[in-house]
């Protein structure tokens, strides 16, 4: 019989049941499902045949119990079908929660069960009859009793067991989504919840791409229930493994030109996208979520590629842009990057941490693949960006030292941390100025504003990154030419380096817009009458600029190829096309306005006279107008007369302001300037002796020059003449001058020194490279030379007992012509220029000072990064002269030098040596990477001429250490001290460019450890050279540590014990450690023991925060090194806590690193308690760790307390301290306790003693391991009173007063016998 389901209908509107009751049961379940299927179907009264079916199965009847649980099971697969219709199924889920109730406790597990199955099975379908399996399990959790194989459990235990079946069982990964979204109605123990969360983290890398992102949501509503740190951290994780495979297909791809990827880099990243956007919105709603992320990002720190990578970097960066976590984030990602680059340059630094850890994982990488992934339409991301960059530009930039100046850091490759952090904000704000339209303008707005701003710091990092978004972005700029405009208007309040970077940085911008370069003139006429002379000299530097850029036809193209950028890569406005006739007149102009310069203050001068002669390099064809009006000028102060003596006058190059005195025209610069044009514009560099800039196929063009060429010739040859001629007494200085800055007349004087060493200085030069080796010029120059020196014997004399540290003017020698004149004076062997020469060779004094002024100008090079002259081919010139120095230094030793030749003491060797030393110290500073090129000019021969760099090394370090065993090897009074020291610092400076694990290193190595044992020269500064050097070279290869030992066994010897009845067993080790030289090498020891426990103390934290991530064993070679190395070094430290050392700097840095020694013994045994204390690892303690504490308990702590009463007690007396007077002696006594009352050494080694002895009872009672065996509690304190010496003291005191009552007595008694007389 069909069942009738208007019947149906029909008797379920009445009140009684029982017809239903009797009618249902004469139905079978066939038929009954069948006409709900067609009901369903149907899509009309599906909820009032099911209410129906469920009035009439009333839960107390067996028959009805069946029949509710045969409808359950078919509505649940009719619903899974997929064959009904949304609205349907809904209605039939909701009904059948409303009955789940009623169901007992045997259906509800069978129903369970059913579910699992399904699930297990992978037939769940659509997944809509889900909705229900959240009510079964908690009705089912609410049943007191259920069976359960031949026992019964309680319904929550079955549950239990359902969710831990159900979650070991296998998933469909088309399910994962439906029971996440299950799993957040179900009521979960934390257990339970963890079950699920790991299951359907596991599942993660089996789904589509596609689905991720609603998985991640339903995640994060899960997160509700608690776990959130695992959630975020099983996300972070898959998408960091999705990011490696991606990059590792890529990879193979490029390596195998083949395109084989299994997730599209593109399709991924627009997921990551989107699950960021989930998890920023469910941060909105939930803080704790943000909470833990960040918790769990700072716990990471110390292994951040657990956690951090370029996902969860971006998702912090979107989560910056809500407003209560901006601070934290940003001050988490600073975090981060700066203890990420610590960590890489302690491990850099440290051949001993190489070994032990493996490199860590690059954040600024990860920062910068987060930048160009952020080009997948991250727009929530870039914001974060930006701020970031300019929030490590600002933080880690580079700070105003003394006096407001800046510490260059040159182009060193060995970069701090800071400098890295602020350049890699520097990198994060150029990538995203390139790839991101929208933030460019935002961008070009802040560091404009920060160059107008900070005036008081530096900023040459942010003009570094406007250089290079001009060149990556040009028409950017242009767009918003408004805003540079602005910053051109402050141009004149800027600090004068701030104004030269800006307008070098946008200057290829001014010859594509009229607009920015007529707004420029504006703004730099204006200037030029400013009442500041930083604004006048701004306009100069500014007008310059335009000077050297704005070529007029036919100058040379020589210095066009250093453009940024060319024309054509920008869209020029009309008005400014290539134009001579108008750039001629524009640059004449710009002339007239720079003639005004010349009635302004001597500096604004001095930067004119120093700029035409780049002006001149660079826009030939203004030459006439330039040399004219230097000539001009110069005719100021040249006198006429030929007779006339002396030929200049310098009283109009000095003012006066009513008691001051002040340089108003810098003479020798106008002169310097004057020569250097006129002998470029003659062609006298292609050919001549001296090369500057010029290309050598530059023209000397002499038509219209208005024979001012002519008059300079024989302005120069007259001044040469005369100024030979010239007594000082001319000029009205002699050896009775006044040259005291107290007073008006001795600035004058000074002035007037000044300048006739720099017009000396500047004759020289232009007589030299215009003799063309003739003899009489030669002698010409030598009497300049001698008149040169007169005059700075002088100055030196009466100037230099009252500014002892003052420098020496500046040289205005060019660096081509010191190299020109040192290759002549050494290594010239032509036949017809060897007899000119020897007038100059011949000179002892003019061949130091050539030397002397190559040294000079080697520092300033060093220190500013140029020399007078910006030019191009200064490393050249360097390279020649560095050749030069380096053969007269090899071929002529200073041995071998006549003492008629020495003056004062000094040798052209040691001169040669020193500008040997400078020169590779300010390569290896500023230009890292030309070293090869210098190594390579330094020698013509091809025995290094193709080697690599370390070979090249090698081979010059080689002749140096023959040098050097020379020295030492020698009879002693040929020994030279600092040609040693010389010696050792170039050694240092060029050992540290040997690539790390060469043959070259190790022998490097042996070869110094073998001169400090076997050197007996008691040379304070060069032991300390030696010694530094050796260990600058053993941390490159391993550990220092037992040459540290066997240095303190050496002083503990040479010095003493503090028990003078104690005798020593002569140790000798290093013969470089003597009486003398120990004192300074104990200092030198203590500072390297304090980089070993820099290292310890590194590894240490590395392994607590490894213990607390749970990432590693945490049992292995790491721990172990660090034992054996803190046992080297206590063992150290007990001979120097036995050492006699005087107290004073040596014994207060001993007392400090005993200090951090105890603090690291204290931070070893925490580490140790935290594992004791995790129920994952066993609490047995390695043996390494006993030892360590028995070596500390016998070797260290009571060697301490000796220590500190030995100090107390004002040190060692010696027998001459028993000869000084009583008052002397009490003087000495007061001071030693004044000073001990204020030092905080001992009290601070106390402490830390007490605080590792607590630490270590406490690892006592966790271990169950009795490590207080080997220690023996003192109650030493700095504020004891040691009776024995109370005692004695007391008992001192006592005789000295019967000691002068007696002699009272004695002198009172002769008077009473006169009294009784």
């Amino acid at each position: 019989m069909n069942v009738d389901i208007d019947k149906i209908f029909k008797l379920s509107d009445s009140d009684s049941t029982q017809e239903l009751q009797e009618y249902l049961g004469s139905v079978s379940s066939e038929k009954l499902t069948t006409g709900i299927t067609n009901t369903a179907l149907k899509g009309k009264d599906i909820g009032v045949l099911i209410k129906g079916i469920f009035k009439g199965s009333p839960p107390t009847v067996p028959a009805s119990v069946s029949r509710r649980e045969a409808l359950y099971q078919h509505c649940i697969s009719l619903c899974d079908s997929g064959n009904l219709q949304a609205e349907v199924a809904a209605d039939i889920m909701g009904l059948l929660m409303l009955e789940t109730h009623n169901l007992p406790g045997p259906s509800l597990a069978q129903l369970a069960s059913h579910f699992v199955d399904t699930i297990k099975a992978g037939t769940m379908g659509n997944g809509k009859s889900l909705e229900l399996f959240p009510t079964i399990l908690t009705t089912l959790a609410s049943t007191e009793a259920l069976a359960y194989g031949k026992g019964e459990l309680s319904g929550e235990e079955y549950k239990k067991q359902l969710i831990n079946t159900l979650c070991s069982s296998r998933w469909d990964p088309q399910c994962v989504i439906h029971l996440t979204t299950m799993f957040r109605d179900v009521p979960l123990s934390p257990e339970e919840l963890q079950f699920v969360i790991e299951k359907v983290l596991r599942m993660l890398p089996k789904l589509e791409l596609q689905e991720i992102p609603p998985i991640v949501y339903q995640l994060l509503l899960l997160s509700n229930k608690g776990l959130k740190k695992q959630i975020l951290e099983g996300i972070i994780r898959y998408f960091k493994q999705q990011d490696e495979q991606q990059k590792s297909e890529q990879q193979e791809g490029e390596h195998m030109d083949l395109e084989v990827q299994s997730i599209p880099q593109d399709q991924l990243r627009h997921v990551e996208g989107t699950a960021i956007l989930h998890i920023v919105f469910a941060v909105r709603l939930d803080r704790e979520l943000a909470k833990e992320f960040l918790k769990a990002v700072k716990a990471s720190l110390g292994e951040p590629s657990q956690v951090i990578c370029p996902f969860s970097i971006a998702l912090l960066l979107s989560l910056s842009r809500i407003q209560h976590l901006e601070d934290q984030v940003f001050e988490v990602l600073k975090s981060a990057i700066s203890r990420c680059f610590r960590d890489e340059q302690a491990q850099q630094s440290s051949r001993f941490i190489q070994d032990l850890v493996p490199p860590p994982c690059s954040i600024a990488n990860m920062i910068l693949e987060t930048v160009r992934n952020s080009v997948f339409g991250w727009d929530h991301v870039t914001q974060g960006l930006v701020q970031l960059g300019f929030i490590l530009m600002d933080a880690f930039g580079p700070k105003a030292g003394p006096f407001g100046r800046v510490a260059d850091g040159g182009s060193s490759l060995a970069k701090s941390p800071t400098q890295l952090a602020c350049q890699l904000g520097g990198q994060i704000l150029l990538e995203g100025f390139k790839m991101h339209e929208q933030i460019r303008g935002e961008i070009l707005e802040q560091v404009l504003n920060r160059l107008v701003t900070k005036t008081a710091s530096p900023v040459t990092h942010f003009i570094d990154l406007l250089s290079s978004m001009v060149t990556s972005a040009p028409m950017v700029l242009l767009e918003s030419s408004s805003k540079v405009i602005a910053t051109f208007d402050q141009l004149s309040f800027l600090p004068l380096s701030t104004v030269e970077g800006l307008l070098k940085a946008v200057q290829p911008l001014l010859k594509v817009s009229m607009a920015l370069k007529d707004s420029l003139i504006i703004v730099l006429r204006k200037a030029m009458f400013s009442s500041q002379l930083d604004g006048r000299k701004s306009a100069v530097m500014g007008f310059l600029l335009l000077l050297k850029n704005f070529r007029v036809l036919g100058s040379i193209a020589s210095s066009q190829a250093s453009q940024p950028i060319s024309c054509s890569q920008v869209a020029a406005d009309v008005h400014s096309r290539y134009n001579a006739a108008a750039n001629e007149a524009f640059c004449l102009e710009i002339l007239s306005s720079l003639r005004r310069c010349l009635s302004q203050q001597a500096d604004v001068r001095m930067m004119l006279y120093e700029g035409f002669y780049d002006v001149l390099r660079r826009n030939s064809q203004l030459a006439s107008s330039i040399m004219q009006t230097l000539l001009s000028q110069l005719r100021r102060y040249y006198e006429p007369e030929q007779d006339l003596l002396p030929p200049l006058k310098l009283a109009p190059c000095i003012s006066a302001h009513r008691d001051t005195v002040f340089l108003q025209e810098p003479l020798s610069h106008l002169l310097s300037c004057t020569v250097h044009c006129l002998l470029w514009h003659r062609g006298l560099q292609a050919t001549g002796p001296v090369s500057e800039d010029e290309d050598d196929d530059e023209e000397d063009d002499e038509e219209g020059d208005g024979g001012f060429q002519t008059e300079l010739r024989a302005m120069l040859e007259s001044l040469t003449r005369r100024m030979a001629k010239s007594e000082l007494e001319d000029f009205e200085l002699d050896k009775l001058a006044e040259f005291s800055m107290a007073s008006s007349v001795g600035v004058r004087n000074c002035i007037f020194a000044t300048l006739l060493i720099g017009l000396y200085e500047v004759l020289i030069e232009y007589n030299f490279t215009t003799a063309n080796y003739d003899t009489a010029r030669f002698e010409e120059i030598l009497q300049l030379f001698m008149r040169h020196q007169k005059v700075c014997d002088i100055v030196k004399e009466k100037a230099g007992k009252a500014r002892p540290s003052s420098k020496a003017a500046r040289s205005l020698l060019s660096i081509g012509f010191i190299s020109t004149l040192l290759y002549a004076l050494f290594r010239e062997s032509s036949a017809g220029r060897e007899e000119s020469l020897c007038v100059l060779r011949g000179s002892p004094e003019f061949v130091l000072w050539a030397v002397g002024a190559a040294v000079q100008k080697i520092t300033h090079l060093e220190e500013s990064g140029h020399t007078d002259t910006h030019t191009e081919k200064t490393f050249t010139h360097l390279c020649d002269i560095t050749s030069v120095l380096m053969w007269r230094y090899t071929n002529v030793p200073s041995a071998a030098e006549d003492a008629g030749k020495r003056q004062a003491g000094r040798s052209v060797s040691v001169s040669c040596l020193e500008g040997l030393l400078k020169v590779f110290t300010m390569v290896q500073h500023r230009h890292p990477h030309k070293l090869t090129q210098l190594l390579g000019a330094m020698e013509e021969e091809s025995e290094v001429g193709d080697a690599s760099l370390t070979e090249k090394l090698w081979f010059y370090l080689r002749q140096f250490q023959r040098s050097l065993l020379t020295q030492l090897n020698g009879p002693e009074e040929e020994f030279c001290s600092k040609e040693a020291q010389l010696l050792v610092g170039v050694l240092s400076v060029l050992s540290c460019q040997l690539e790390s694990g060469s043959k070259q290193l190790e022998e490097m190595t042996a070869w110094t450890l073998k001169i400090c044992q076997e050197t007996n020269y008691e040379d304070v500064a060069l032991t300390k050279g030696l010694l530094s050097l050796l260990f600058s070279l053993l941390s490159r290869q391993k550990s220092p540590a037992l040459e540290l030992l066997h240095l303190c066994q050496d002083i503990h010897s040479q010095l003493g014990d503090i028990d003078t009845d104690v005798e020593l067993e002569q140790q000798c080790h290093y013969k470089i450690v003597s009486m003398k030289t120990a004192p300074p090498t104990t200092l030198l020891v203590l500072s390297q023991v304090g980089r070993l426990l820099d290292e310890i103390d590194w590894l240490i934290n590395l392994k607590k925060s490894q213990a607390a991530l749970d990432t590693r064993n945490t049992e292995g070679g790491v721990l172990k090194a660090v034992a054996l190395q803190l046992g080297t070094l206590v063992t150290a430290l007990h001979e120097l806590l036995q050492t006699g050392l005087t107290p004073g700097v040596s014994s207060d840095t001993l007392l400090r690193e005993l200090s951090r020694t105890y603090a690291l013994l204290t931070s070893l045994l925490k580490y140790y308690i935290q594992l004791c204390g995790s129920k994952q690892t066993q609490t047995q303690l390695p043996s390494n760790l006993e030892k360590l504490v028995k070596l500390s308990g016998s070797h260290l702590t009571p060697q301490c307390y000796s220590f500190i009463t030995y100090i107390q007690s004002g040190g060692a007396n010696g027998g001459t301290e028993k000869k000084k007077k009583k008052k002397d002696e009490e003087a000495m006594i007061a001071a030693s306790a004044r000073v001990l009352r204020q030092a905080k050494a001992i009290p601070n080694l106390i402490f830390s003693i007490e605080q590792y002895e607590k630490f270590l009872i406490l690892l006592s009672k966790k271990s169950k391991v009795n490590l207080m065996q080997y220690m023996k509690l003192s109650t030493s304190r700095d504020f004891r009173i040691d009776m024995a010496t109370l005692d004695a003291v007391l008992q001192e005191q006592q005789e000295n007063t019967q000691q002068s009552q007696s002699q009272e007595q004695q002198s009172q008694e002769p008077r009473k016998k006169k009294r009784k007389v």
